[in-house]
């Protein structure tokens, strides 16, 4: 496709139009003539569309009005007036993304399809909730997406509630957000940047509903808009349609919402602030210690790159110059950098975490001595081109995971276009940067960046965090007064005024929509759904004796490759040290290669060489098998490299460099024990798991808490158990890393001859052959715990679950269309919607397992009386075809989403792995697609069966769980 499908209407001006060799793509850039609407085009063969329309939204305050906005116009509009569209749309469309998004100085809202109705469909209802949202008719909205005080009645506690104010509360526990925040609040103390755009929670109760409004007048309006369209459509039709139901509407409005420029320090500026940990943690070895530095302006093309490389090259990669240095000083556990170029003007950020307040003076020479050595004696060469050659390979494989690469693209183009409309695609076509920097590489062009921006630049910030025990608890006990005095402070008609708000407002989320109104929502036929499961690229060969999977699909000229190691005849014993290995391999010294110099080659040659332990639930037995997998992704023409490689790293690691080892244990610790905290629904769902199923259990054991105080241990006495740990490394690689246990996947077009079975019978004749211990593998203990983690944070992730007997009550394919019901409707309505919790998930796995878990929730009990009703929810539940069709869909667009060939070759690998067929993945889904209301209130035993037992984990705050205590067998300190 050489140029943009379809004729663009005369109310549009072109102002670019050309073809893009660097994205294959027919590009163009518009104005709207009446309102000046800007528009960007990337028209190609690419079937998954993507449209978003976003505005430039700068802020005053830390109220968190864009943020609460964003939530809010998703709440029913003028053509869609029912309470939750957003909802409605995951419920029944093909959907591949469907979300909106707050950022620093832009709010955007994307939507991706690969059916054009569909894509349609999205597109209007979006393009309705920015422009004629419901929030002016309907108070409540503010109320429940953004905060509220909550009184059930008159003698009852005040209390404060919404679900941004969840979230934010959240957001605000984790060390690392709060860092993040608190450093670009004081690198620009001015502008937009020096308050936080998601809402601060002790601000955001002081946004009037007036105020909130007025954002939308100000900002949400064609002249200050970017829209956005990608993909294979008539792109002068989408064109049309906008302008004549949306932006014809409207006339030219000048918006004020320039995001302004910080000046520059005269000098650098220092600032303290204080971090939550629970009593029982230690404040002594908990600071955060961070340098920050403004470089330079996003538009800058070449330099929006080059800090990318210096963020590599000086402390990202393992071994590079700065992390080593901070790591080998014990200037904390974990040392790294990050970059934030999505904004105007970009930072450069080092970290140590887990560090001493009075480390402070020693990290600042630290870096200043390693980045002056750097300026006076050079980068080293390699480093650099590893650093390119890495982000070239991820450029031109433009694989984003889960993301459409539509919607990657066009968040990226407004890291430039929305600060200067003449260079819109500067940073998606790359091809000429990447040229130009590496000619630079020996001209003294990166060390002059490290000298202009990271040593002599004015404009620095030295952001220490320091941990305050009991932080949390003394503000919510603050905050508890505070609404105690404010009560105490109203008449009595306010009291029953808040009663009656309050009660309003649950009337309000209560009241269904009517059938006239949902049906404003459009909605696919099931005659518009594939009934065929997408197509399966398995094909088994035998090489050497071993066996070889192969995936034969289209894969531009790189193979994926992946080594995948039977485990299932480890002992229980060793699955720590599994899980050690899996983090360790690609670190640590081997026998030709330094660790660093190891990075280097694998970025030079590779796209990326990383492992990582499988789990695979059997169809047939219900059993949980393991597997050790080293992955790689390569060019053809480096197969042999990438296979020399991964046999230097697999059978030759260093693992009794216990200096080294002892670095990876405590930074891999320092990041488990930060995720613990801020996203703790996951560790919360793996204990909870390991309650009731040995698949759980093997989860705990490897992924979990279990594991977490397994390193926690062994860093806390590395020296009296540092002989142990090499052991126990060592013999697990015994165990597994043998020829017999050996099976190759690939994934790439048949007869690709770029010589990988030639390269993978080397391999596997270098693996261990001194036969191992005759061990068995044991069994681990399922045993109810229902314990409380207690963390330093706000909130709750609150998990229960348990089995089914699927015996009596098999799983088949209308469990994952219950799985829809409850996610847009029960767990929805009655945790986030009526809670304020942030989320809530469900999780049905083939085993019988049933598991539920809530994300920021600001409750506990009520959350756990939720899960208890699902049954009768589940046992009443009704609703007609149109109904069913939507959830249908809804399920099927989690299913459908379109696979890059790296996905394609690990789904097949999948299905392999758990024993499925395509017979069988047809037969679920053919009960997928003909599900009734019937076939789920059968669902309810089914549940019921499963939660029975009462099993419960909770990972939340200190406070809350000890309020709790009796609900528990256990409780304790999370860190």
């Amino acid at each position: 496709m050489k140029t943009v499908n379809g004729t663009i209407p005369g109310t549009y001006e072109v102002l670019e139009n050309r073809f893009s060799g660097d994205l294959n793509s027919a590009v163009m850039l518009l104005k709207h003539k009446k309102t000046g609407a800007r528009v960007a085009l990337i028209s190609n063969d690419d079937e998954n569309k993507v449209f978003y329309i976003g505005f430039r939204t700068p802020v005053e305050n830390s109220t968190g009005v864009p943020h609460i906005l964003e939530h809010s116009v998703l709440c029913g509009s003028e053509h869609f007036p029912i309470h939750d569209p957003f909802v409605e749309l995951a419920k029944g469309s093909l959907n591949t993304f469907l979300n909106a998004m707050t950022f620093p100085d832009k709010t955007v809202y994307p939507v991706a399809s690969c059916n054009d109705k569909d894509f349609q469909n999205l597109m209007h209802v979006y393009l309705d909730a920015v422009f004629h949202p419901n929030i002016y008719r309907h108070p409540e909205i503010f109320k429940q997406e953004g905060w509220h005080y909550e009184l059930k009645d008159r003698d009852s506690d005040l209390e404060l509630n919404g679900v941004v104010y969840s979230e934010m509360k959240g957001a605000f526990s984790s060390a690392d957000d709060v860092m993040e925040r608190q450093i670009m609040n004081t690198l620009f103390p001015d502008i937009t940047y020096g308050v936080e755009s998601g809402g601060d929670p002790d601000v955001i109760p002081t946004l009037s509903y007036e105020e909130f409004l007025d954002f939308h007048r100000r900002y949400y309006h064609p002249t200050n808009s970017y829209i956005f369209l990608y993909g294979n459509m008539d792109m002068g039709e989408k064109l049309e349609f906008i302008d004549r139901e949306y932006l014809s509407n409207y006339d030219y409005q000048p918006v004020d919402s320039e995001i302004r420029i910080q000046k520059s320090f005269d000098q650098p500026v220092e600032r303290e602030i204080l971090l939550p940990v629970t009593d029982e943690e230690e404040e002594e070895n908990g600071a955060f210690l961070s340098y920050n530095v403004v470089v330079g302006e996003s538009v800058d093309k070449e330099l929006y790159t080059a800090i990318k490389i210096l963020d590599y090259a000086i402390c990202s990669a393992p071994g590079a110059p700065l992390k080593t240095e901070l790591i080998k000083k014990g200037i904390g556990k974990d040392a790294y950098s990050s970059y934030e170029n999505g904004i105007r003007q970009q930072y450069f950020s080092i970290f140590s975490r887990d560090a001493q307040v009075s480390q402070k003076e020693e990290f600042l020479s630290t870096i200043r001595g390693c980045l002056e050595a750097i300026v006076k004696n050079g980068f080293e060469e390699k480093a650099l081109k590893a650093a390119i050659s890495r982000m070239e390979f991820q450029y031109r494989e433009a694989d984003f995971g889960s993301y459409p690469k539509g919607l990657v693209y066009g968040l990226q183009i407004l890291d430039s276009w929305l600060y200067d409309d003449s260079k819109v695609f500067w940073h998606v076509e790359a091809d000429a940067t990447f040229r130009s920097l590496k000619e630079k590489i020996k001209t003294g062009y990166f060390e002059n960046l490290v000298k202009t921006y990271l040593l002599d630049n004015p404009h620095c910030a030295i952001v220490t965090g320091i941990p305050k025990a009991g932080l949390n608890l003394k503000k919510e006990e603050e905050l508890k007064q505070k609404l105690k005095a404010y009560k105490e402070s109203l008449s009595e008609e306010e009291v029953l005024k808040l009663v009656e708000d309050t009660k309003n407002l649950k009337i309000y989320q209560e009241t269904p929509d009517s059938e006239e109104d949902l049906a404003t929502i459009p909605l696919l036929s099931r005659e518009d759904l594939r009934k065929e499961i997408l197509p399966l690229y398995n094909r088994m060969e035998e090489v050497d004796g071993s066996r070889v999977l192969y995936h034969d699909v289209f894969t531009s000229g790189i193979a994926y490759i992946c080594l995948s190691f039977d485990a299932n005849h480890l002992p229980v014993r060793l699955y720590p040290y599994l899980t050690l290995m899996k983090s360790a391999m690609g670190l640590l010294d081997t026998k030709s290669y330094s660790y660093k110099d190891l990075v280097h080659e694998t970025d030079l040659y590779t796209g990326m060489i990383s492992s990582e332990v499988g789990l695979n639930l059997e169809y047939d037995t219900r059993k949980t098998t393991i597997f050790f997998e080293m992955r790689c992704k390569v060019l053809y023409e480096n197969v042999a490299k990438a296979f020399e490689l991964m046999k230097e790293i697999l059978y030759t690691s260093k693992f009794e460099d216990t200096v080294r080892l002892l670095e990876i244990i405590k930074e891999f610790r320092s990041k488990l024990e930060a995720s613990a905290v801020s996203v703790g629904h996951g560790i919360a769902l793996v204990r909870m798991n390991s309650y009731f199923n040995e698949s759980g259990a093997i989860s705990e054991k490897l992924n979990g808490i279990d594991f977490l105080r397994f390193l926690q241990d062994l860093d806390d006495h590395f020296e009296e158990k540092k002989e142990e740990a090499v052991a126990g490394l060592k013999e697990v690689a015994g165990f597994l890393l043998r020829p017999e246990n050996l099976l190759l996947d690939v994934t790439s077009p048949k007869d690709t001859d770029c010589g990988i079975e030639e390269e993978f019978i080397k391999l596997k004749r270098e693996g261990y052959t001194d036969k191992p211990s005759g061990e068995e593998r044991g069994s681990l203990p399922v045993v109810q715990k229902n314990e409380g983690f207690k963390t330093s944070g706000d909130v709750q992730y609150v998990a229960y679950g348990g089995c089914a007997d699927i015996e009596k009550m098999p799983y088949s394919g209308s469990v994952p269309v219950l799985k829809t019901i409850l996610g847009y409707d029960y767990l929805w309505n009655n945790v986030r919607v009526k809670g304020g919790a942030y989320g809530c998930m469900s999780s049905f796995q083939r085993n019988g397992s049933c598991s539920f878990v809530s994300y920021r929730d600001p409750n506990l009990k009520s959350t756990i009386e939720v899960y208890k009703g699902l049954p009768e929810y589940i046992r009443n539940f009704s609703g007609d075809e149109m109904l069913m069709t939507k959830y249908i869909i809804g399920t099927l667009s989690d299913l459908d989403v379109p696979l890059s060939p790296s996905a394609q070759g690990a789904r097949g690998y999948k299905v392999f792995r758990t024993h499925m067929s395509e017979e069988i993945l047809q037969k679920e889904r053919d009960e997928l697609l003909n599900t009734s209301v019937e076939d789920i209130n059968a669902l309810a035993d089914y549940v019921e069966d499963a939660i029975s037992a009462g099993n419960l984990c909770v990972v939340g705050s200190e406070g809350e769980i000890n309020r709790c205590e009796e609900i528990f067998k256990n409780v304790e300190n999370l860190i």
